[in-house]
């Protein structure tokens, strides 16, 4: 082999072995590119939204309230945190509660993405006692060193960030000043007002099984022949 010749297949060897190394970067990258879960998409999604006072500009299928904005938060293809049967004494909150219990997903530990029940926030059945059931919901942002939790959630005509502590529920602030539960019942004529951190009732993960199946090519086909059938119909 001549010495041009041999040269050659040096230069070529290097270029394409710098090549493949590269590409074989550029694989190894996608490969452990993390995967958005859906909490973490929910999460951004209502951190986005705090100082909004209406959820009106996102959506029209919600209810404009804490359930909601939850809701929103985590809607996609196929994805509700309501379960298909509503039942009629049911509120947007015990719905989810009951779907989140069903799939087996409630949980006594926050953790960020995780949705926070809270109960007796407000006076529901108007008897003035502490009596009202599940009736608040809002979504984990980060937990504290301290176990102070911050969450986001819709009260009093916005969405917005209060914090509540498990360890310390029934205190404002720590020794320094440092608030650990903002208050979330309002005093009334027969009750005291209540700090986030009292009325925490639990947590409930959310991942693919809140999912709906895809329906099947049987059941596609049905809905479509009863589509042609109303048309025909008209």
């Amino acid at each position: 082999m001549g010495r041009g010749v041999w040269v050659g297949a040096l230069v070529s060897a290097l270029v394409w072995g710098g090549a493949a190394q590269a590409a074989s970067k550029v694989t190894a990258t996608k490969k452990i590119r993390p995967v958005v879960q859906l909490s973490d998409r929910a999460l951004w999604r209502a951190k986005s939204w705090v100082g909004m006072t209406t959820l009106a500009k996102m959506s029209s299928t919600v209810t404009d309230d804490c359930s909601g904005m939850t809701r929103l938060a985590f809607q996609q293809r196929r994805l509700d945190l309501l379960p298909d049967d509503v039942l009629p004494e049911e509120n947007g909150v015990t719905a989810i509660h009951r779907k989140a219990r069903a799939l087996g997903m409630l949980s006594d530990t926050p953790t960020p993405g995780a949705l926070v029940f809270f109960k007796n926030t407000f006076d529901r059945n108007r008897d003035g006692l502490i009596n009202d059931g599940l009736t608040h919901i809002g979504i984990v942002e980060r937990v504290g060193a301290d176990g102070t939790v911050t969450f986001v959630h819709k009260s009093g005509g916005l969405v917005k960030r209060s914090r509540f502590n498990l360890l310390q529920p029934e205190a404002r602030k720590d020794a320094k000043g440092h608030v650990l539960n903002d208050w979330l019942r309002r005093k009334g004529k027969k009750t005291r007002a209540y700090l986030a951190g009292e009325l925490v009732a639990g947590f409930a993960s959310v991942d693919e099984r809140w999912r709906s199946p895809e329906p099947t090519r049987m059941a596609s086909a049905k809905l479509t022949m009863k589509g042609d059938a109303r048309t025909a119909q008209r």
